[in-house]
């Protein structure tokens, strides 16, 4: 949600207690974890009393990409013509759909024709923050439209184990013992994750045995369309977060036999969307 304001040019810290309505204590706590690992840095802007900007970094705003990506899934899905974000306009001057597509073909990136290799770095996983209790998804909602977006998105990409198994379901994953091995999650964690994506809809179960009962955990067509924020994220995380071995993962485009290498691309011009050719219409 501070990122979500971050990129409508937010920086100081009434301004993002009074739009997220965060107690204030909460909303230090994550702008500092936020300079803490180098998303936002503070800079002065008055000198007495000594008051603090909050502005994206460079690795910020390298997070535009995967925003785009939410905006795109959630423009396919769960269109509201009362979200403005809804209607970002590129500077071609048309609302429009972001699209993921490859830098050496041009084609647009669809999983089908994206194959996954460990890479250099495989093994490696960043430490993650410690846990805080997540938010019930139904009865809190806001019934602003901005709200029910950043909720949705937060299901999906403010859960590591959520994220792990999308991702892991695009390589080919379907069945439980198949996603804890791959994963390592505790059986516990993996049985509510999946239920929860279930209910998103994002999963669909499908027996593939009688007795005893088994099932298959596969992805629906709302679940492959995440696939252009899956690589978005991975492409961050490689720039950002690998060590000196390289990147975990290596995805080649099968069209064209190319690692891949994304980029944003506006639905009507085709030219490359970036933050300052884009606005809230």
């Amino acid at each position: 949600m501070i990122l979500f304001l971050a990129f409508d040019r937010v920086r100081r810290f009434d301004v993002f207690q009074t739009r997220t309505k965060m107690a204030r204590s909460l909303l230090a706590n994550r702008l500092a974890r936020l300079v803490d690992v180098g998303v936002f840095c503070r800079v002065e802007y008055q000198k007495r009393p000594v008051r603090h900007e909050y502005r994206l970094t460079p690795m910020g705003l390298d997070l535009f990409g995967a925003s785009l990506m939410i905006i795109r899934w959630e423009k396919l899905w769960f269109p509201d013509p009362e979200a403005p974000i809804h209607w970002l306009e590129h500077a071609c001057g048309n609302v429009f759909l972001p699209e993921l597509r490859c830098s050496a073909c041009d084609r647009e990136v669809v999983a089908r024709d994206v194959v996954a290799e460990d890479g250099p770095g495989a093994g490696f996983d960043p430490p993650q923050m410690p846990r805080v209790q997540r938010r019930s998804r139904v009865a809190r909602i806001d019934p602003d439209p901005h709200e029910k977006m950043l909720e949705r998105a937060l299901e999906v990409i403010g859960d590591r184990w959520i994220t792990h198994t999308i991702a892991s379901a695009f390589t080919g994953v379907r069945r439980f013992g198949a996603f804890q091995s791959e994963l390592g999650v505790a059986p516990n964690i993996l049985s509510e994750r999946l239920a929860r994506l279930i209910d998103l809809g994002i999963f669909e179960r499908q027996r593939y045995q009688e007795k005893p009962e088994r099932f298959e955990y596969r992805l629906t067509p709302v679940g492959r369309d995440l696939f252009p924020l899956i690589v978005e994220l991975i492409r961050w995380g490689d720039r950002w977060l690998a060590t000196d071995k390289g990147p975990p993962q290596i995805l080649t485009h099968r069209p064209c036999g190319q690692p891949l290498v994304p980029r944003i691309t506006c639905d009507h011009c085709h030219e490359v969307v970036t933050v300052t050719s884009t606005r809230i219409g």
